[in-house]
């Protein structure tokens, strides 16, 4: 008999832990212990991380509640996060950085941010676990860690605009920099050199020195520049979300070397060597992914490839043979074959996944 009472005890004691580990899986508590992929899904509030090994979802980082209309409030909780938007990694591979706009940002850059408060997410990259949030006088479309590590870097999209430099141990206010009329990502060129905010109302690019935070220069760009995205040949390519454009710029000379005309709106831009190399272009209204070569002094258009609706973000792999891109209506991430020019796969994510990186342990 006392068998058969503590039977019902010890079956719900086995449920309740078998419950509680999925919900660890769930809420992604378990090491990535994997090269990775992460998303920003916008909508759902999440972080998804997909295996490279396997190109499928491993983990999946919940920051709080389904997004609204905005962050729902202020301090140093997840459910205050609304709308993140891109991510970028620390040099230690440790520790993530999420811009929190706090708004809908999938169908374009042009909405009033008049009175918009940013944040800041730190994410531990391998738990999951968001460390510390940071509240922004004004919104932001991303924050980036500076070469080193020391410092976390981030736009303020307000008239006239600002870049704020941060303590990125402390969070204490170290710099705050006039740039033009509300800039919109802020990046470094791939030397580490030169940081530069895209100023999407002024439809210039700001390059400013990361160790004294003087401007160097003011380049103009197309109309309604989003950001300038770093090659590993030391240019920036600047999407222009109006203009239909991609400015090029020198990032050793501060000059405009070259401005490709699109006729469609693009997203995102990114280099990728070879032979030859590639600029890869996004196309977010027609769901493709536009790959250009450089001829007779020029780049040129050379094909598309289908991807999702809304594709976004482009990031590829170490060795170039793939190519991962965010699609913002589909909720997908699509596996794209770099030599064949040929989709792979789509892999379902959050809703309105946006941001991407890859880390390598």
């Amino acid at each position: 008999m006392k068998k058969h009472k503590l039977f019902p005890l010890v079956l719900a004691a086995i449920l309740t832990g078998a419950g509680a580990c999925k919900k660890t899986e769930e809420a992604g508590l378990q090491n990535v212990n994997y090269d990775a992929v992460y998303v920003v899904n916008g909508e759902s509030n999440t972080i998804s991380v997909i295996d490279l090994n396997r190109d499928a979802v491993g983990h999946t980082f919940r920051l709080g509640e389904t997004s609204a209309g905005g962050h729902g409030g202020h301090g140093g909780n997840t459910a205050t996060i609304s709308w993140p938007h891109h991510v970028a990694l620390h040099p230690s591979k440790e520790q993530l950085a999420i811009g929190v706009p706090g708004m809908d940002l999938s169908r374009g850059h042009g909405s009033s941010t008049a009175g918009m408060a940013g944040k800041v997410a730190l994410m531990d990259a391998s738990t999951g676990a968001v460390q510390q949030t940071l509240t922004l006088p004004a919104m932001n479309h991303n924050a980036i860690f500076s070469p080193d590590g020391k410092e976390l870097w981030t736009s303020q999209m307000a008239e006239p605009g600002k870049v704020l430099v941060y303590d990125a141990a402390t969070l204490g206010l170290k710099n705050t920099i006039a740039v033009g009329n509300e800039p919109a990502e802020i990046t470094f060129s791939a030397d580490g050199k030169v940081a530069f905010a895209a100023n999407v109302k002024d439809n210039t690019v700001t390059a400013i020195d990361p160790q004294s935070k003087g401007i160097k220069a003011t380049i103009p760009a197309g109309e309604d520049p989003v950001g300038a995205w770093p090659g590993s040949d030391n240019r920036m390519y600047v999407d222009n979300e109006h203009g239909k454009s991609i400015t090029v710029i020198n990032a050793a000379t501060l000059q405009v070397e070259e401005t490709i005309p699109l006729g469609f709106t693009p997203a995102y831009a990114a280099y990728r060597e070879g032979t030859p190399p590639e600029l890869w272009v996004s196309d977010p209204d027609n769901g493709k992914v536009h790959y250009f070569h450089h001829m007779n002094g020029a780049w040129m258009n050379h094909g598309s490839i289908a991807t999702g609706a809304g594709a976004h973000a482009i990031v590829f792999s170490r060795d170039f043979r793939k190519a991962y891109i965010t699609n913002q209506m589909a909720g997908t991430v699509s596996v794209l074959s770099v030599q064949e020019k040929k989709k792979l796969k789509d892999i379902p994510v959050g809703q309105k996944p946006n941001g991407i990186l890859i880390r390598y342990r």
